[in-house]
């Protein structure tokens, strides 16, 4: 689970996760990152400005943000021709007009995300991981088609073809196997509902809040370390509270993403050297950005 992709540009909406990507085609296409005083930035970090690789632009969007206190930057799309844009990037146009900005008069807000499983579960050729029957294609394989700086035609090329080679072996090996039908009901015997479901909601927000400001963008030996101590209470928190709670998918779901950010951070911390995306302030010399 060692691999860390970053998407440079994510629609910034206050009180909302950064869900919504915005293409790196744009900044392709000739959008420009600014910060909240208008200004271009991207040629302090790189001579490649606006168009240098995604982990570059990812770590100058952190660092310009953290260096004035700032929640999100500019995408600057307003010189690129309106029936172009709307063309290429329909979604992206359609998405900006639902909150409220017009790409020919407004600039686009954008923080960076990370999708932190990427490239996380190793798998052959067709698919399969190291646990029978468990299957791994997309973003949250390890197929050996991509370097440290995944781009998106990689990603395509792993959902499709893998995704196809997982199916058709998937149909295959279906026909071998032994379903148990004898499996009882969950025994549910000695738990409750919880009393309070922010217990839930509390843990899955911490969690969040760690991996973003400890694993994510940019990490170090300390960050790690603190995000790992803080991880175990979580795990502790959250263990005591499955022991005794009615199982249900929210608390499922926190159990598995405490599992996922352990494993992430475990790799994390074994990794000494900087190589495209994974970015330590601890061993910045071995950076090797063309991988």
């Amino acid at each position: 689970m060692e691999f860390i992709q970053f998407h440079p540009t994510s629609l910034y909406s206050p009180g909302e996760n950064p869900s919504f990507l915005v293409s790196e085609a744009v900044r392709g296409a000739g959008a420009v990152l600014k910060n909240l005083f208008g200004d271009e930035f991207m040629h302090k970090y790189d001579e490649r400005g606006s168009l240098a690789p995604r982990d570059i632009v990812a770590r100058a969007i952190d660092n310009e943000m953290k260096l004035y206190g700032h929640d999100y930057v500019y995408l600057d799309c307003r010189h690129i021709d309106l029936d172009f844009f709307k063309a290429h990037f329909p979604n992206i146009y359609d998405k900006c007009l639902s909150k409220g900005i017009d790409i020919t008069k407004d600039m686009i807000p954008v923080v960076p995300a990370a999708h932190y499983v990427c490239g996380g579960v190793r798998v052959d050729m067709n698919g399969c991981s190291s646990i029978i029957n468990l299957y791994a294609a997309g973003e949250c394989s390890c197929t050996g088609l991509h370097g440290a700086n995944r781009l998106a035609s990689n990603s395509l090329l792993e959902a499709v073809v893998y995704g196809h080679r997982a199916a058709m072996h998937a149909i295959e090996a279906v026909k071998t196997q032994d379903i148990k039908n004898e499996i009882p009901d969950w025994d549910s015997h000695g738990t409750a509902a919880p009393e309070e479901m922010i217990l839930i909601v509390q843990s899955q927000r911490e969690l969040q809040s760690i991996m973003s400001n400890y694993v994510g963008i940019v990490r170090s030996n300390i960050r790690l370390k603190r995000a790992f101590d803080r991880l175990e209470i979580i795990y502790d928190e959250n263990e005591r509270l499955y022991d005794k709670t009615t199982l249900s998918v929210r608390l499922c779901e926190l159990r598995n993403l405490i599992t996922v950010a352990y494993l992430i951070i475990k790799m994390a911390m074994a990794r000494k050297e900087s190589r495209g995306l994974h970015y330590s302030l601890t061993y910045p010399k071995h950076s090797i950005y063309q991988d």
